[in-house]
């Protein structure tokens, strides 16, 4: 046989993307994921099942109740997921779950949208570490949005699981269905007899059942794969989460004593120097520091509320920054660290509470609006999270990520139990009978949440503020289920008190000539 040459011989083709002839090295996530999940249970099944079907039925109609409803079988499905993988509750893994759940009851109680899309986002996040279990600060910035790289691999474990099961157990399958079939059709028979043969049961039922018309079936079928896909996530990761805390930062490099703590000695003496004049501010002897700047109280204010946040917020940084790079020698260097940064973080915490004391010289001269209480709840949990700070370097920072992770969500449940539409528009309400100035049109764009406290306005203010509510509600014909607390509220108070119609007369209503003036002289506020 002719001896084929070299060159004519097939060669086998390099792949340029590996190195040195090695095999890539394995994903990130399948490092950090200890194990596969075991197969999916009956249990989880069913959940999830429930969570797609619940979803389909009850999302399509707007945010409310349904939300914590959707939820409770999709936690119930990690729940059997997270068992049948061998996985025990922790303290901490009860605490994220309560606390994304007790978040979910904002939908049902505000009507508001902002403080609910914070109480959505935030209830994700914590719902999210129940399941990856973090404890690190990697673990709790990526663990909140863990629930993301579980969707593909929780949707391809979930149609693995229906297809074993619809293999071994296809006479069970087809019983359930017939058995649902049949219990279908009774509840449909038996139902539309009782409600013919009852008004009221008919409207109570008509209440209560989703209303899932042909037209709206593309997003019934969306919302269906959401609640799907959403609830197989979280399963998958129930049963084989993420190690997100597997993800190390290396400190810093550490710096001499000289090095590290001289810019920051003078910036506490800088820190110290504001303070001191702000003390004097915050004992309520400002009228000396007005009269030497010739600015009025809203005006001073104004102008160093926004400044005096970003001062907070640039002393965190420095803060993190600090340490990354802090000297670690020995118990000598342990307390230098401690002692700069804990007086840097107490001049903070002066800091923050002359940015609320600016903040409420300006509410009191202008009224409370949508901006100003959120970023003043902004700088308050600032100041939670520097004591936080100051509590972590005097006793262990292990539980700081965890806390402040805490105390965000705990922040986010109280702004929406304590319902900002309802304060801001009682503190205007207050403000007027006060005899001071009330921006009627700004306070008819707020939610449902205002009208308990508009209504105490006197007429025609009162029917001028409510007229926009009124008009809205009755066209609103959300279910039950998709109406909060809040604009239930509204509408029994508008139905008991009724509205009258003053016309133009409306128009320019609530502004006296002082506050016009203002607004034409300077239109732009920031805040």
């Amino acid at each position: 046989m002719p001896k084929v040459p070299a060159y004519l011989q097939a060669q086998p083709r390099p792949d340029v993307w590996l190195r040195g002839g090695k095999q890539p090295p394995p994903g990130v996530l399948s490092q950090l994921r200890p194990s596969a999940p075991p197969a999916i249970g009956p249990g989880t099944l069913w959940s999830v099942f429930a969570t797609a079907l619940l979803s389909a039925l009850l999302l399509g109609d707007g945010v409310g109740p349904n939300l914590l409803i959707v939820a409770l079988p999709a936690a119930l499905g990690a729940f059997f997921a997270a068992r049948s993988a061998g996985r025990v509750l922790r303290p901490w893994t009860a605490v994220w779950a309560v606390g994304g759940l007790a978040l979910l009851t904002i939908p049902a109680l505000r009507e508001a949208g902002w403080p609910v899309f914070l109480s959505v986002v935030s209830a994700l996040a914590l719902s999210s570490l129940a399941l990856h279990g973090s404890r690190s600060w990697p673990g709790v910035l990526l663990g909140s949005l863990g629930l993301f790289p579980s969707v593909a691999a929780g949707a391809r474990w979930g149609w693995r699981g229906v297809r074993v099961r619809a293999d071994d157990s296809r006479g069970r399958v087809r019983s359930v269905l017939r058995t649902t079939a049949v219990a279908a059709v009774l509840l449909v028979v038996f139902g539309a007899l009782f409600a013919s043969a009852d008004a009221a049961f008919a409207e109570l039922l008509g209440s209560l059942t989703p209303d899932a018309s042909i037209g709206d079936s593309p997003w019934r079928a969306f919302l269906f794969a959401l609640g799907l896909l959403g609830a197989l996530a979280a399963a998958h990761s129930a049963a084989a989460p993420v190690r997100w805390d597997g993800i190390t930062v290396r400190p810093g490099k550490p710096r001499n004593r000289v090095e590290w703590a001289l810019p920051l000695i003078v910036l506490n003496l800088l820190f110290a120097a504001f303070v001191a004049l702000q003390l004097v501010v915050l004992l309520g002897g400002y009228d000396k520091v007005l009269e030497e700047t010739g600015l009025k109280p809203a005006e001073y204010a104004r102008q160093g509320f926004w400044q005096l946040l970003w001062a907070t917020v640039l002393t965190l940084v420095v803060v993190a920054l600090a340490l990354r790079w802090a000297p670690r020698g020995g118990p000598g260097d342990r307390a230098l660290v401690r002692s700069v940064l804990g007086a840097l973080c107490v001049l903070t915490l002066v800091v923050v509470a002359s940015a609320l004391r600016r903040m409420d010289l300006y509410v009191d001269a202008f009224g409370l609006t949508r901006l100003r209480i959120s970023v003043a709840a902004v700088e308050l949990w600032l100041g939670v999270v520097l004591v936080l700070i100051l509590a972590a370097g005097l006793f262990g920072a292990r539980l700081l990520p965890r806390a402040i992770a805490v105390s965000a969500a705990a922040g986010v449940l109280v702004f929406g139990l304590v319902s900002p539409d309802g304060l801001i528009a009682e503190q205007n309400v207050q403000r007027y009978h006060s005899d001071k100035s009330i921006d009627i049109d700004y306070l008819k764009g707020l939610s449902a949440d205002a009208v308990p406290a508009l209504n105490g306005l006197p007429e025609p203010l009162r029917s001028c503020a409510l007229e926009r509510f009124r008009r809205d509600l009755a066209l609103s014909d959300a279910p039950w289920y998709a109406s909060s607390w809040g604009e239930v509220r509204a509408r029994e108070i508008l139905e008991s008190y009724g509205v009258q119609n003053h016309g133009t007369e409306c128009h320019g209503l609530g502004r006296d000539a002082e506050e016009r003036e203002r607004w034409e002289e300077d239109s732009y506020d920031p805040y």
